[in-house]
């Protein structure tokens, strides 16, 4: 943790973590009061809102990232001040054209995802375009947020993203439960309009967040590099330079940010007409368990992958600019260990508590635990793309980028209708999963050529980080096996709270003690641990 990528790597990790957990909390609750064809509306709409809102930033808030870091390392601090505030402006102006389009639209992409028919839960196209245009608020409000975020990210000063993002997520959570719940047992209101407000929530977040990087700004206004005197000539580019140069760095991002919605617009848009169509009367109900439910736990191991990612690109950037290769190569051998070392063992822990971890969020399901188990592996080819994304972003290969989306894209296209028909929710699953292999494969290779890289000691540490997880999930399903003797699961949350408490406590310390045996934290984290040790041993 020694190195600056590492510390500003923790702080997001922490955030973005606890962010996720707050979100994954809030569906208990919630999934409790509205049921899983209304949670499946509700993640109809924010897929919407979310493709809308990557348009709508433009790539702009990682590119202001990268665009600062650069100027910034070549002492131009003016340059870097002046992009900011018309970066600003450019947020205003795009997020509000987004709100009126994603208003606008919403019967028609309402359309797209439920058809004319009534489901069988109800659901209408009505409804659904009811539920699009309550979320579409968030735009006005939320690239601006974003944009300021990356400013600071461009300092490599992730605090203020960290604890933004936890604020804006308690704000949202706050007012979608609050709202629900008067709506659904105050008021007897429609689960339509409960999830309408739940939707809204992504506004009043954003109201939040922005009041603690103003809070920020105030505070570390006099201490930012972009607020010191320049240490060269400033740069006399001309505005439409500026921009384009900006728009360089920012389009990739825009394509990039778009693979996760993409892929969910594909399930939104397949999934239920292909299932409908092989006669499966509860198609709405298996895209809320697989689009939903499941990935709303899966997304927790890939926050890490999302705060490498913010923290890679400005880092990679500079070591990029001042030919810093040996630097950079470490950074990369580093980011991509930990992701392996950490997610890996996630993905086993998810697979083999599949039950407990679905019974103490959302009630057991038979058929959700095991579309959990299937979307697992989905953590580690979110995360990798995630981070090849970055790498070749900071290493000026933006359009390699955009062609490892397409590529994935693509085959997701292709597979997920007739997968979805046959296979229904393994279906989608399985055509995810294939399409950001596609996806890794071509980036993993454009590193190789681009940056130089080497896979050598990867590949040896992953392998042994396998082995590693492999023994911690025997001893995990041996343990979960034989709690589940004494205590049954699948009888209430208290009870699957208590095997998951006991087995994944158990199932890290077998993991910590393996790897720190191995001396494999040694080799990844440093030679602090060694240290330790040796000072130990010295005074017995």
């Amino acid at each position: 943790m020694a190195s600056k990528l590492m510390r500003g790597t923790f702080v997001l990790t922490l955030g973005t973590y606890i962010s996720r957990l707050l979100g994954i909390l809030f569906v208990i609750p919630f999934a409790e009061l509205v049921g899983a064809p209304a949670a499946g509306l509700y993640n109809i709409g924010y897929t919407q809102y979310m493709i809308f809102l990557s348009i709508a930033t433009a790539g702009f808030p990682m590119a202001v990232s990268k665009f600062v870091s650069r100027y910034n390392s070549l002492g131009d601090y003016e340059t870097s001040r002046k992009m900011f505030r018309a970066g600003i402006g450019v947020m205003l102006l795009t997020g509000f054209l987004a709100f009126i389009a994603l208003y606008l639209l919403a019967p028609f992409l309402a359309a797209g995802a439920i058809g004319k028919e009534k489901l069988a839960s109800g659901i209408t196209q009505e409804d659904a375009t009811y539920v699009i245009r309550m979320v579409s608020a968030g735009l006005i409000a939320v690239p601006i947020m974003s944009l300021i975020r990356g400013f600071f990210q461009g300092h490599q000063s992730m605090g203020p993203t960290a604890v933004s993002q936890v604020v804006e997520q308690i704000a949202r959570i706050a007012f979608l439960l609050i709202s629900v719940y008067a709506i659904m047992k105050i008021y007897n209101g429609s689960v339509i309009t409960a999830v309408g407000y739940a939707t809204f929530g992504a506004f009043v977040g954003a109201i939040g967040g922005l009041a603690v990087l103003w809070f920020y700004w105030v505070k570390r206004r006099g201490t930012l590099e972009a607020m010191k005197e320049n240490k060269v000539p400033p740069s006399e580019i001309s505005m439409k330079k500026l921009f384009r140069e900006l728009f360089s760095y920012a389009l990739p991002f825009v394509f990039v940010g778009l693979a996760i919605p993409f892929s969910q617009a594909v399930d939104t848009f397949t999934m239920i007409p292909a299932i409908t169509a092989s006669g499966n009367k509860f198609a709405d109900t298996i895209y809320g368990l697989v689009t939903f439910y499941g990935r709303q736990i899966i997304m927790i191991p890939i926050s890490l992958a999302t705060a490498f990612g913010l923290t890679l690109v400005p880092t990679i950037t500079k070591y990029y600019t001042n030919r810093e290769y040996r630097q950079m190569h470490l950074q990369i051998n580093q980011s991509f260990q930990m992701i392996m070392f950490l997610v890996m063992p996630a993905i086993a822990g998810i697979m083999v508590l599949a039950g407990p971890i679905y019974t103490a969020f959302y009630k057991y399901s038979a058929e959700g635990v095991l579309l959990l188990q299937w979307q697992a592996p989905l953590a580690l080819l979110f995360s990798l793309f995630t981070v090849n994304a970055a790498i070749l972003q900071g290493i000026n290969k933006q359009k390699l980028a955009v062609i490892s989306l397409a590529l994935g894209l693509l085959t997701k296209i292709c597979l997920n209708y007739p997968l979805s028909f046959y296979l229904h929710g393994q279906g989608s699953i399985i055509g995810t999963s294939v399409s950001f292999l596609v996806s890794i494969l071509y980036s993993f290779a454009m590193i190789k050529r681009h940056a130089k890289f080497s896979y050598k000691q990867l590949i040896k540490r992953s392998l042994f980080i396998l082995l590693l997880t492999v023994f911690m999930a025997l001893a995990l399903s041996v343990l979960e096996s034989v709690i589940g003797m004494a205590i049954d699961y699948k009888h209430g949350r208290g009870e699957a709270s208590i095997v998951l408490v006991i087995s994944v406590a158990a199932g890290a310390a077998v993991y910590l003690y393996l790897a720190h045996k191995s001396h494999l934290l040694d080799r990844l984290l440093g030679t602090r641990f060694s240290f330790l040790r040796r000072k130990k041993a010295r005074s017995v």
